[in-house]
């Protein structure tokens, strides 16, 4: 989609690992140095792996990967899916990347990989969207809550001092 004298987005499934986990830890770093917390540790390998499976959506500007989303029918490793109600078919959202350069401008990136996240969940016949976010995050956290998400629990430290809450989309069928 192109606006007239704007830049043209386009979605696509992810295909190049490397190009993603770029993306990936290029915006971990910056959200770790805006909120004073740790980035966390991300593996090429997991990347390559998510890639392989068609679980990475890239949201693209002009060609250039700009954002980036994991949607996939099965949790995240580490998440603890006793955290969230019962749901017959829940789908889990992870790995939210957008170029540093976006977030510094208030680009609306994030805001679209959600809603697609949310138009690709729904499609498949999900009936909720999980996520796991550092409620440090704060800009991240109030863009899920306005998109429809709602907290499930209290906040969470694990052993290292990471901070997560659980959040969750109730989906229309």
């Amino acid at each position: 989609m192109t606006r007239p004298g704007g830049a043209a987005w386009a979605w696509e499934d992810g295909q190049d690992a490397a190009e993603l986990h770029r993306l990936l830890v290029l915006c971990d770093a910056y959200q770790a140095a805006r909120s004073g917390t740790a980035a966390p540790a991300r593996r090429i390998e997991t990347t390559e792996a998510l890639v392989s499976r068609g679980s990475v959506h890239v949201l693209r500007r002009d060609g250039k990967a700009v954002a980036s989303f994991t949607l996939s029918g099965s949790p995240p490793s580490g998440l603890d899916t006793a955290a969230f109600p019962a749901a017959r078919d829940p789908v889990y959202l992870s790995r939210l990347a957008v170029l540093p350069e976006l977030l510094a401008e208030g680009s609306f990136a994030g805001v679209r990989c959600v809603r697609q996240a949310i138009r690709l969940a729904t499609g498949a016949g999900a009936d909720v969207l999980r996520a796991e976010a550092n409620p440090d995050l704060a800009d991240t956290r109030t863009m899920l809550l306005g998109l429809g998400f709602e907290q499930q629990g209290p906040v969470h430290a694990d052993e290292r001092g990471r901070r997560y809450v659980h959040l969750q989309k109730f989906l229309r069928q």
